[in-house]
């Protein structure tokens, strides 16, 4: 019977969780100032079970980037790294990129924040993304070999897409596709020839 309570509390304490991690996504991406007690607010929790999960805003901070570090990971396993042609899985992974991008504003700006070079990326995330170009290379998709020169003109032309008005010339021109424009622009720029 105790066992029970015990996985019952368990539950409870990673519903809470969840519930202040999306909070604290929605409320730090309008006001990135906001207290624990302003995201509990949001989360329909108090102040004190935000503080028995996380003891200081930047407890919540870590928590946040660890999360997008792991759909990072997820994007980069459903992409289907190891088996689709490489510019599928590159288009894929951009695809998802981009649903992070939007879902997870606050945490991205905190992750690129945090090191401009690797844009807050684990380790695990750069290993995933250097096998993506290896792929790329192997395949005669692009030319470039230095792994941070390939991941650095990903993330900064994924970062100048997105910032682009529906209505810019070369959005259009890839379809409104931003995915596809940023795919074909790094392709373009690592040396490959861009697929139309």
């Amino acid at each position: 019977m105790a066992g029970t309570g015990t996985r019952r509390l368990r539950a409870d304490a990673e519903q809470n969780t969840a519930r202040i991690l999306a909070a604290a996504e929605e409320v730090l991406a309008v006001e990135p100032a906001a207290s624990l007690e302003r995201i509990g607010e949001a989360a329909g929790l108090t102040r004190a079970t935000v503080h028995r999960r996380f003891a200081s805003r930047q407890a919540l901070l870590d928590a946040l980037t660890d999360q997008l570090d792991r759909r990072y990971l997820s994007a980069l396993e459903q992409s289907r790294m190891d088996t689709a042609p490489p510019l599928v899985v590159f288009l894929r992974l951009t695809e998802i990129l981009f649903e992070l991008k939007v879902s997870n504003r606050f945490a991205m700006e905190l992750m690129s924040g945090r090191d401009e070079c690797r844009a807050g990326l684990s380790p695990a995330v750069e290993d995933g993304l250097e096998q993506v170009f290896a792929r790329l290379r192997e395949a005669g998709d692009i030319t470039a070999t230095g792994a941070e020169w390939c991941r650095r003109v990903y993330l900064a032309m994924a970062h100048e897409v997105h910032q682009l008005p529906e209505d810019a010339e070369d959005l259009v021109a890839a379809g409104g596709s931003r995915p596809l424009l940023v795919v074909r622009a790094v392709v373009g720029a690592l040396g490959g020839t861009p697929q139309a």
